[in-house]
């Protein structure tokens, strides 16, 4: 079942995101600090997948999976997700990932923007699934790895590019120019929908 984090107790889900990013991170997880730091920010927003069938140990929450973006108005930015290992090839990713997207649009968001390892073959697998598109690669990214990360974007809004269509229908030009035609598009015909493929 998949939650807002506000809904949950605040510690409990800490201690949980914690451990879950030690384990699927390493070196490069989030701190408990951090973690704390994030959900306190503003324009945060994140959802938890919880296994409801599974009681929780003490002190923590069943979580399978957790996604969060950062929205500034304009583009969200992909945070994190990550799923439990016993959890994995399930769909779990992309079922939160799919519930992200429906936030971030609902928002107003134009883009989902995030970065990815360069060797995440499971994770770029998902995004490029989902639709993202490559947009360039940042040397040394993740740290203390040393490793790349490929910058990638969804589009969630179309681009308009407007532009008159010829008229076909004859209608005599009314400017005063002597001797011309224009024609005139239906008005719903006068602009043209085009998604941004870079």
């Amino acid at each position: 079942m998949i939650v807002d984090y506000t809904t949950l107790e605040r510690e409990p889900l800490v201690t949980t995101l914690t451990s879950l990013e030690h384990d699927l991170f390493g070196r490069g997880a989030w701190t408990q600090t951090m973690i704390h730091q994030e959900l306190n920010a503003p324009a945060r927003t994140y959802l938890i997948d919880i296994d409801t069938s599974q009681p929780a140990q003490p002190g923590t929450l069943p979580v399978r999976g957790y996604a969060g973006y950062w929205y500034d108005g304009d583009d969200a930015e992909l945070m994190t997700i990550g799923v439990a290992r016993p959890h994995q090839h399930h769909g779990i990713a992309t079922q939160l990932l799919t519930a992200l997207t429906d936030r971030a649009r609902a928002q107003g968001a134009r883009r989902i923007l995030l970065e990815v390892r360069v060797d995440n073959t499971p994770a770029l697998a998902l995004y490029q699934r989902y639709g993202f598109t490559t947009l360039g690669r940042r040397k040394h990214y993740y740290q203390p790895d040393n490793v790349d990360a490929y910058t990638m974007a969804l589009d969630l809004k179309p681009h308009i590019a407007g532009f008159t269509l010829p008229d076909t229908s004859g209608t005599p030009d009314t400017s005063g120019t002597p001797g011309t035609t224009t024609t005139a598009a239906p008005a719903e015909s006068t602009t043209h929908t085009q998604r941004n493929q870079a």
